[in-house]
């Protein structure tokens, strides 16, 4: 039985999408470009903290946000903390301190292919913490 509060709580802005694989560089180019249109479309002017979440099969999320100045942020859950040797692998890089992770956005295309046969769900995101002072562990 739900109590009052769950009842009168809004319905989450964002679903999650079940995850379809990608097998090449050609999919996942149209996967960021699709993103990318979501995002413009279903995000506002004055709205921080967007980008996308990645349920990972196994368990955790990867929060995925992109930078004007050509940078790729990660914030790994601590449930998927187990997919850090991939991301180590893919963008040859050592791991971060913390959670987030910043790599360069040229990346992306071979990060996605690394982690498809990993991810149940994508869902887009509004509010997620980002913040520069999270990301140097001040």
């Amino acid at each position: 039985m739900q109590d009052a509060a769950d009842s009168n709580s809004p319905a989450p802005r964002f679903k999650p999408v079940p995850w379809q694989g990608l097998d090449n560089a050609a999919e996942a180019e149209l996967w960021i470009a699709e993103h990318n249109l979501s995002l413009q479309e279903h995000i506002g002017p004055n709205e921080s903290g967007y980008g996308v979440r990645f349920t990972l099969a196994e368990g955790g999320d990867i929060y995925l946000q992109t930078t004007q100045d050509g940078a790729l942020i990660l914030d790994v859950t601590a449930e998927a903390e187990w997919i850090a040797p991939l991301i180590m692998a893919v963008a040859r890089v050592e791991a971060p301190p913390g959670s987030m992770w910043v790599l360069p956005d040229d990346v992306l295309v071979q990060l996605l292919i690394g982690l498809s046969s990993l991810i149940a769900t994508t869902t887009l995101v509004v509010g997620h913490n980002f913040s520069r002072r999270r990301r140097l562990g001040r």
